[in-house]
């Protein structure tokens, strides 16, 4: 029998969907480029948007070592593993978050000093980011020399998720390092003055992440039925299984009431 996979607890209706695309799409249209409102939610959205990516990074270097029973081969206790960078993820990002609602003010001081605090943020993130791809490259090559039984299992691809957080961090690494060139030249700096680096440096790379997670999702490090990393980082997450058998058994229950 096929393997019926039930994700929503509903039908999701594609026209809707569709609707609302088109009526937040003319919602962003009508703010004119003078909306200082507009322009404050633009610059913090796209400043701030790769913590979150970094946040689901580190939370899957955990997972990886969990399902690997390689909890010994972390240079950090795996147990604050994922709390200690994703700390430093949260203090990056309300650091940027300050700067950018002060640089987005109008008062020349107000831009100078949020232009500083974004980049005392940036270098945050950039430390915190150095430091996590170090850690997991020493656990990397820890595995790989000593492998545990678990990691040799073929069900378990976490290999391919070692490949793609290295991918998805150097691009959000190099996002980085832009920005910090960016605000470093100042408000009159090249790249201030002309709008394609901001998509080639920042969009581009960041839809990249999102299509690397989109074909390697972190969930390609459980097995096939397994909870391995459903609770372990204070999330409790069914498995795609067990939410089958819920609606085949509420299936079940209603037609036995008919």
């Amino acid at each position: 029998m096929a393997d019926e996979r039930v994700l929503y607890r509903y039908t999701p209706s594609l026209a809707a969907a569709v609707i609302a695309i088109v009526v937040f799409t003319v919602l962003s249209a009508l703010h004119t480029p003078g909306s200082l409102p507009g322009y404050i939610m633009q610059s913090l959205l796209i400043l701030v948007a790769p913590a979150l990516f970094a946040a689901t990074i580190y939370m899957t270097l955990g997972r990886i070592i969990r399902a690997t029973h390689a909890e010994t081969y972390s240079p950090i206790r795996v147990n604050w593993l994922t709390k200690l960078f994703v700390f430093g993820d949260v203090l990056s990002f309300c650091t940027q978050g300050a700067g950018g609602g002060q640089s987005a003010s109008g008062d020349p001081d107000k831009v100078k000093l949020g232009e500083n605090i974004i980049l005392g943020g940036l270098f945050l993130q950039i430390t915190i980011f150095g430091l996590f791809v170090l850690v997991s490259i020493i656990f990397h090559m820890r595995l790989r020399k000593q492998p545990t039984g678990e990691s040799l299992s073929k069900d378990l691809s976490w290999q391919k998720m070692m490949g793609s957080l290295y991918v998805v961090s150097a691009l959000i690494l190099v996002r980085n390092i832009f920005r910090v060139v960016e605000y470093l030249g100042g408000r009159d700096g090249p790249l201030l003055r002309v709008e394609w680096p901001i998509y080639v440096f920042d969009a581009l790379l960041m839809a990249a992440t999102m299509a690397v997670w989109g074909v390697w999702y972190p969930t390609l490090i459980r097995p096939r039925g397994s909870q391995i990393g459903a609770a372990e980082d204070g999330i409790p997450l069914p498995s795609v299984q067990m939410i089958g058998r819920e609606h085949q058994s509420g299936s079940a229950t209603k037609a036995g009431r008919k």
